[in-house]
């Protein structure tokens, strides 16, 4: 690491800055980022409910963007489904015709589509592909990935392990709301409600209130109601070992927030990354971080940078923008607090009065008055009302220390106000208005840096050659012969005058140097003539039209067809039903009912040798399932599947199919894979799947939009199953049932205990935890696709899947393997498998994600 003091010899990494909107575009540019991400109105990004860019507009923002200095990477980042591939094609082609520097990706399919497409454009690899390891990131780089962002539950330590191991540019969220849930592994929207987050419509159900249950008994929580919902990232005292990690961009979370809130955070760190690469120490004024608190916070941690965490990162007493803690009410007079205030205020400013949020019980308003309090002041005056009569504040100081806070007339006059209760500071105007001045000026503020060399002779012609940050050396010449001066010789002091007169231009003169010959004289309007002849060539060559090559004779279309026809083998006669055991003892009863089909997928990994003998002595195929996460320095959990020697492995990520395909063992993969369009399931195939698990996030009818474009063999259907909602590096048993912070001081107390969580309408969701120590929440309500079934057989599929919960009954286990088993032998009718199921299951039956379109707000 380079000394305090000394400046860093690595290049600068990226900062790269959200925008939802123009405004949000323009205050990242002016505040110093070096990149901008944003989606496009016509859908495909993950932040569905952001204004967005229309793409008609795109040229416009791409050419404001480039004028400036700055890259611009549209976000791709959704699943795909098969009838959408025709209108991703035609985005793609506005996006490659605009000059877009890169595109983020979360589907598969997507990635091939576009450097088949286009094959010049830059792809990144997008948070929600949940790339956490070396190995994921080589099976990304095959589909010509350029860039991956790392998913934001890697350490520091992790990071510098990855960047060691792979050639790959990384890219790091440093600031910003946190998922609780792995991006691109979160279902519960889908699941509660019909609204995918790999859809880009997260409802944030990780923001709601939950109550656990432990081994049958609530468990008393106090004032900790939002278990699932961590504090917000900010790694700016970090900024050094990313870079000394080799970082190559740091990145702000924020497409639905302002554009103040834009300015004020691609300012901070923009200030961070200067200072860092001068070997300077990145740390903030109070001050600073205080107006950075202020734009959003829900408080501020380094996230997982540092490592679990998992009490710091989820302290679970508030999921709300929280601002700055500001002071303490001494006491109530009316309609006015007496306070002390450990932050000024001023008149305007937005404060609230620390309550239950979940109860409703927080008051907050504007400051209307705010005065010192003088230690022999009188009473304030009472209207008739018993309220007080404040005067109107003189100016909008801010006042600190033991003040008396006005409000509205009845704001408070009611509340239950106490003494000692925390006053937090949400809204400051003055800085909201200085934020915005900085990216509503009438001239830039952010400027593009001109190198400038000139070279000034006697009886020749003006020459000189410029350089801009993006832009190789251009020779600009006048033709003007300068002569010999008869009083004023030309100077570099006076050339350096003159080419800083850039005026309302982008521009900014960062270095002139001149080979100047002896009592050499040049008028000032030449050399003005000369500037602007510059300008105009500097334009013309840094506004000369991006587009990237389109390859006309990729289509779509022809790419489907290419799939369906693809070796189209004669379908199995019989269908097949896999079941997924999650204990040593429902396997057993499986194999005692006859399943000839079983994947284990165990807590105690120590238990697999005793279910491979079983399977084996048995003559049954039994898969053995990997974690839905791996990490660096987690192989030796792949080495002890292996050892196994299974009949194959149902493969849940990316770095289990590479160490599949280098030991040579067979595999199926897992609906976390993400496969919702035939692109995608061939590319799997392609990889050495011998079938591929579709995606949760496929209603019925994209289901069977799936199946008819896809070879029927390929595909494998899930048609009963309690859904993983979130799966989280976050630990709710550690966090609660633990004095420790992770899983080296915990004590496991996931090994002794049944924990469900309970929601806001009464629903009770089973949390498991895995060998890895990350966290399942699963639906309550087992979810089935009986009904699916007839129509997917009808269609060719034979490959279907249930699967059990840890707790799941003797009874449930053999009601369910019978009832599915007679369903997909004919003899039994899908209505009364349902029949059966809503009758014998407790906490009820749902058709979930294989019903038709449901109510998106029902989770809310």
């Amino acid at each position: 690491m380079s000394e305090l003091g000394t400046p860093r010899t690595v290049a600068a990494p990226e900062l790269l800055a959200p925008a939802g909107n123009w405004e949000c575009a323009v205050a990242a540019t002016e505040n110093g980022a070096d990149a901008i991400y944003f989606g496009l109105d016509s859908g495909f990004n993950a932040r569905a409910r952001a204004a967005n860019f229309a793409p008609e507009r795109l040229p416009e923002l791409m050419q404001f963007l480039h004028h400036r200095g700055v890259k611009g990477y549209t976000t791709l980042n959704t699943l795909v489904f098969t009838d959408e591939l025709p209108a991703l094609q035609k985005n793609l082609y506005g996006i490659a015709e605009a000059g877009v520097d890169a595109v983020l990706v979360q589907d598969l399919g997507v990635a091939r589509i576009v450097k088949q497409i286009c094959p010049d454009i830059e792809v990144h690899a997008s948070t929600q592909m949940t790339l956490t390891c070396a190995a994921a990131i080589d099976m990304a780089e095959q589909l010509g990935v350029s860039r991956v962002v790392l998913a934001r539950e890697c350490s520091l330590k992790e990071i510098k392990q990855i960047t060691a191991a792979t050639r790959m540019p990384v890219e790091v969220f440093v600031h910003g709301a946190l998922c609780v849930a792995y991006s691109g592994q979160c279902l519960t929207s889908e699941s509660l409600g019909g609204r995918s987050a790999n859809r880009g419509q997260c409802a944030q159900a990780c923001r709601l209130p939950y109550d656990m249950i432990c081994d049958g008994k609530d468990v008393d929580l106090g004032p900790v109601r939002y278990l699932l919902s961590p504090q917000d990232l900010a790694a700016y005292a970090l900024i050094p070992e990313l870079i000394e990690a080799g970082v190559c961009s740091l990145k702000i979370e924020g497409r639905l927030k302002t554009p103040e809130y834009v300015a004020n955070i691609t300012s901070h760190y923009r200030q961070a990354i200067d200072r860092a690469m001068e070997g300077l120490s990145v740390q903030f004024t109070p001050e600073s971080q205080r107006e950075m608190e202020l734009s959003f916070s829900r408080g501020f941690t380094p996230g997982w940078l540092e490592g679990c965490n998992h009490k710091r990162l989820v302290p679970g007493e508030s999921s709300a923008k929280k601002g700055v803690l500001a002071g303490e009410v001494i006491a109530k007079r009316g309609d006015r607090l007496h306070a002390k205030l450990h932050v000024p205020l001023a008149k305007g400013d937005g404060i609230v009065l620390e309550g239950d949020r979940a109860a409703n019980e927080e008051i907050g308003g504007r400051v209307f008055d705010i005065r010192p309090l003088a230690p022999a002041k009188p009473p304030a005056l009472r209207s008739k009302s018993g309220a007080a009569n404040p005067e109107p504040a003189a100016d909008d100081r801010k006042i600190g220390g033991v003040v008396e806070i006005s409000f509205a007339r009845g704001l408070i006059a009611n509340a239950d106000v106490f003494a000692g209760q925390k006053i937090w500071q949400t809204d400051d105007p003055q800085l909201n208005k200085r934020l915005r001045q900085s990216f509503t000026s009438a001239d830039p503020m952010r400027r593009v840096p001109l190198d400038i060399h000139a070279k000034i002779e006697l009886g020749q012609p003006l020459r000189l050659t410029v350089s801009a940050p993006d832009m190789e050396p251009i020779s600009v010449e006048l033709e003007y012969q300068p002569q010999v001066a008869q009083r004023h010789a030309l100077d570099l002091d006076t050339l350096k005058k003159q080419f800083s007169r850039l005026g309302s231009t982008v521009y900014d003169l960062y270095e002139l140097s001149a080979d100047i010959g002896e009592q050499v004289m040049v008028p000032l309007s030449i050399l003005g003539q000369w500037r602007h002849a510059m300008i105009e060539a500097v334009e013309a060559k840094r506004l000369a039209k991006r587009s990237h090559e389109i390859q006309p004779q990729v289509d779509v279309g022809a790419l489907l067809k290419n799939v369906s026809e693809a070796s189209q083998t004669s379908a199995e006669s019989k269908p097949i039903l896999r079941v997924l055991c999650r204990t040593l003892k429902q396997l057993r009863q499986a194999l005692d009912l006859g399943a000839e089909h079983l994947i284990a997928d165990f807590h105690d990994l120590r238990e697999y040798k005793q279910a491979v003998a079983w399977a084996r002595e048995a003559g049954r195929h039994l898969l053995l399932a990997t974690l839905r996460i791996h990490k660096e320095g987690e192989d030796g959990l792949f080495l002890n599947l292996a050892k196994h020697a299974s009949d194959g492995w149902l493969a849940r990520n990316l770095a289990a199919i590479r160490f599949a395909q280098k030991r040579n063992i067979p595999f199926v993969a897992d609906f976390s894979l993400n496969i919702t369009n035939p692109l995608s399931a061939e590319q799997l195939v392609q990889w050495g799947a011998q079938r591929v698990t579709a995606s949760y996030d496929l209603n019925r009818d994209q289901l069977l939009e799936l199946v008819a474009a896809t070879p029927p063999q390929w595909l494998e259907v899930v048609i009963h199953q309690h859904m993983p909602m979130f799966h989280m590096e976050h630990c709710v048993f550690c966090t609660v049932l633990s004095p420790g912070t992770n899983k080296t001081n915990c004590g496991r107390p996931c090994d002794r205990h049944a924990v469900k969580l309970r929601d806001r309408i009464g629903s009770e969701h089973v949390l498991h935890a895995d060998i890895g120590c990350r966290n399942t929440l699963y639906n309550g309500t087992a979810q089935s696709g009986a009904e699916a079934v007839s129509g997917l057989l009808q269609r060719g599929i034979r490959s279907f899947r249930i699967e059990m919960l840890n707790d799941t009954s003797d009874e449930d286990v053999k009601l369910l393997i019978t009832l599915y088993r007679q369903l997909l032998a004919g003899e039994l009718p899908a209505s009364e498998v349902w029949r059966q199921l809503k009758a014998a299951n407790r906490v009820g039956v749902t058709r979930g994600t294989l019903e038709h379109p449901r109510n998106p707000l029902a989770i809310l």
